[in-house]
């Protein structure tokens, strides 16, 4: 049960620090207010996770070897796993940093197995080919899918040049963009706590290597992961709106369909990718499509470097917790305790320095003087 209930609680702070993937720029432009955004999300998120069960699959029955002719893992190390997921979640979210959950619970699932049952215990072609090739291929993709859209819809716009609100209209198709992407993200990362769970119950031999999640665990999985987006993580959201570049309507359309479209098709496939990951790439994409505008490369260095540093560090929490959770009863109390310590600590530090609705944007992007055009002055006239 304390598996389980931690295995939620990730689900919890995966949804409050992904909301931003979805509705990061429907705010930013003012497309929904912030309130809205977030509710919104959270509902299609509730809907998007019960659509497919591939990811939870992959988790379950790929990543770490289980069952027979395989590595049993207990109980204990999915909870240390678990540890290190949620400690550098809430330590990148503090940094307003949009770094991907989805690595997160893999580096410590990876690392708590490590050190509980060896190398083996891992499926390391299950995570090139699932994990890590989605991880480095997925983003350039996104953001090569924005900047295109992004070049066609002003290029289709282009009489509304420098007019007060010639592409205002795009405002009410992020609408529709934003909660596809939020329908898409419901169905990516919610499995990947019901996986988690799942991969629990074959440990312990409740269910038989292979199935799929059960009803009531897709529920409850469903619930947390909406609970969460509701919260709204406002920090991650004011650096992916605002932090990486200036977006305009067209453009945040343009960035929401990219996403969307890439998280769906890598959902149908079963990639675990990282809905962050992509989600930044498109906004990057986008930011590059639209003359005038320019993307804040110092910002995506410092995502770029929390993309590089989340499996690993979430590895080496794991691995830890796991060496401690080695110890027995006393090891998994020592790991609880200090645990909910570091949360707690994270949260306190947070309230300094607070991001809410209130002031999650600092300004809503105009759609007027979209782009702006340098028109060669004419010639002056000599008088003979």
């Amino acid at each position: 049960m304390l598996v389980i209930a931690l295995a939620l609680f990730f689900d919890f702070t995966n949804g409050f620090h992904d909301t931003a993937n979805a509705m990061a720029t429907p705010i930013a432009t003012g497309a929904l207010k912030p309130k809205t955004a977030v509710l919104l999300a959270a509902i299609l998120n509730l809907v998007g996770a019960f659509l497919s069960t591939e990811v939870a699959k992959t988790i379950s029955g790929g990543l770490i070897r289980e069952g027979q002719g395989g590595i049993q893992i207990g109980p204990e190390l999915i909870f240390a796993g678990l540890i290190g997921a949620i400690v550098w979640n809430m330590l990148t979210w503090l940094l307003g940093l949009p770094s991907s959950s989805s690595h997160a619970l893999f580096g410590g699932l990876i690392g708590a197995a490590i050190v509980g049952a060896g190398l083996n215990a891992i499926d390391f072609g299950v995570v090139l080919s699932k994990v890590i090739l989605p991880a480095l291929v997925a983003p350039v993709v996104a953001g090569l899918v924005a900047y295109a859209a992004t070049k066609l819809a002003y290029a289709i716009t282009r009489r509304y040049d420098g007019k007060p609100d010639g592409r205002d209209g795009f405002r009410y198709a992020q609408i529709f963009s934003s909660s596809l992407v939020a329908l898409a993200h419901g169905t990516n990362d919610a499995q990947k706590t019901m996986g988690v769970i799942t991969l629990t119950f074959i440990a312990v031999g409740f269910q038989a290597v292979g199935t799929g999640p059960e009803l009531w665990v897709i529920i409850v999985c469903a619930l947390a992961i909406a609970l969460g987006t509701y919260m709204g993580g406002w920090r991650i959201i004011k650096t992916i709106g605002t932090g990486l570049t200036d977006v305009k309507p067209a453009q945040g359309f343009a960035a929401e369909t990219s996403t969307a479209a890439t998280i769906l098709a890598s959902s149908h496939l079963g990639f675990a990718l990282s809905t962050t990951q992509v989600a930044s790439g498109s906004v990057i994409g986008s930011g590059l499509g639209r003359r005038g505008s320019k993307v804040r490369w110092g910002t995506a260095g410092r995502i770029g470097l929390g993309w590089l540093m989340t499996l690993p560090a979430a590895g080496i929490v794991g691995a830890l917790a796991a060496a401690v959770a080695h110890l027995g009863i006393w090891g998994i109390i020592i790991d609880a305790v200090v645990g909910v310590g570091v949360i707690l600590t994270i949260f306190i530090i947070s309230r300094r320095n607070e991001v809410s609705h209130h002031n999650v944007v600092s300004e809503v992007a105009a759609s007027g003087k979209a782009v702006k055009i340098k028109r060669n002055p004419k010639p002056k006239k000599v008088k003979k």
